[in-house]
């Protein structure tokens, strides 16, 4: 474990403000927007910027919400505005296939990111390794690592190792960690696997930045950000604090601190529809340990059947739900109004 900085210490900021920063805009940036803010994060000299829909590949859809563009598109148009970044895509099995990865390296993509829930690191076993012989960098997210103590989250890493990640990401996808148990993740991967060590942090707690400051400190050197904090519930660390921060605590991020700052003032901030701030279904979908992308429907749930969302969230915590299973919201919501929900019917010809 590293416990002081000093000016040999780098991490490497991988911003996410082109994919999971879609969720606060309903996955409507345009491919300008997309272009605009990409060449804005490769000026300030950010290695890795991730695009597509904010579920990832193959998302866009009545169930996760259509995208204003096309994946490809959107990878297109960042992979036309940037000189020097690699374009990343989140590849999510069950959701995106092969196909649909294929055609975001056709459009581009050098980098992929693939994610799979905590328990199920094996899910990542085909993509991974189809991936690498295409000749991708390959980051593997464990997707709601708060669910897993250290050392069973490490067992599964060091299964996304052995199948050839280049980076394998402790991910709090439900904002629900603090900084101790984050850095405890973190420093179990670190004694277990050879590859390098990410962090996902978002911010239901109010401690995205810290979480994000004792991985480092713990062994991770991949962070994840986003302009503004855009991001699915409460967002994500805002890579610009970020940026400001790790400078503070003595570690080098070969960003531009104030490029990043300009962008995100003035390219990201006037695309937003409301501030992007921990209110109340945010902090309680990270106290309760449920998935960030739950934070919308619930939201439509509660006004539905008249109901707080924390009384839905809260449920759905105790009964452990995580990512897919975003029909369990209605379920929840339907038994605490005491009455079943009904399929409309649908008329015949």
């Amino acid at each position: 474990m590293t416990t002081n900085a000093d000016s040999t210490q780098a991490v490497t900021l991988v911003d996410t403000t082109l994919r999971d920063g879609m969720s606060s805009v309903s996955h409507q940036f345009t491919t300008d927007n997309v272009a605009a803010i990409a060449a804005g994060l490769d000026r300030a000299g950010v290695p890795t910027i991730e695009v597509a829909h904010g579920i990832g590949l193959g998302a866009s859809s009545i169930q996760y919400g259509q995208a204003a563009a096309t994946d490809p598109e959107y990878i297109r148009a960042a992979v036309g505005a940037v000189e020097h970044a690699d374009i990343a895509a989140l590849y999510v099995p069950g959701i995106a296939t092969l196909t649909e990865l294929q055609g975001a390296i056709d459009a581009g993509i050098r980098t992929v990111r693939v994610a799979v829930h905590c328990t199920e690191a094996d899910c990542a076993q085909q993509p991974v390794e189809w991936a690498k012989s295409k000749g991708l960098t390959v980051m593997c997210f464990l997707m709601m690592s708060h669910k897993l103590e250290p050392e069973p989250l490490a067992e599964q890493a060091a299964k996304l190792d052995s199948y050839g990640a280049d980076v394998v990401y402790v991910v709090d996808s439900a904002g629900a960690m603090v900084p101790q148990q984050a850095g405890a993740r973190v420093a179990a991967l670190r004694s277990a696997i050879n590859a390098h060590i990410g962090f996902h942090a978002h911010n239901n707690l109010g401690v995205g930045i810290a979480n994000a400051l004792t991985a480092a400190e713990n062994g991770a050197t991949y962070i994840d950000g986003s302009l503004r904090g855009l991001g699915a519930s409460a967002g994500n660390a805002q890579t610009e604090v970020l940026a400001a921060a790790f400078e503070r605590a003595g570690w080098r991020t070969n960003v531009d601190l104030f490029g990043l700052i300009d962008t995100a003032e003035h390219v990201v901030a006037p695309l937003m529809t409301e501030p992007q701030i921990v209110d109340e279904t945010a902090l309680v979908l990270g106290y309760a340990g449920v998935y960030s992308t739950f934070f919308h429907p619930t939201k439509r749930a509660a006004k539905k059947f008249g109901l707080p969302t924390r009384d839905i969230l809260l449920e759905l915590g105790r009964r452990g739900v995580i990512g897919g299973q975003e029909d369990m919201i209605i379920d929840v919501a339907s038994e605490l109004a005491g009455r079943t929900y009904e399929t409309p019917e649908v008329a015949t010809v």
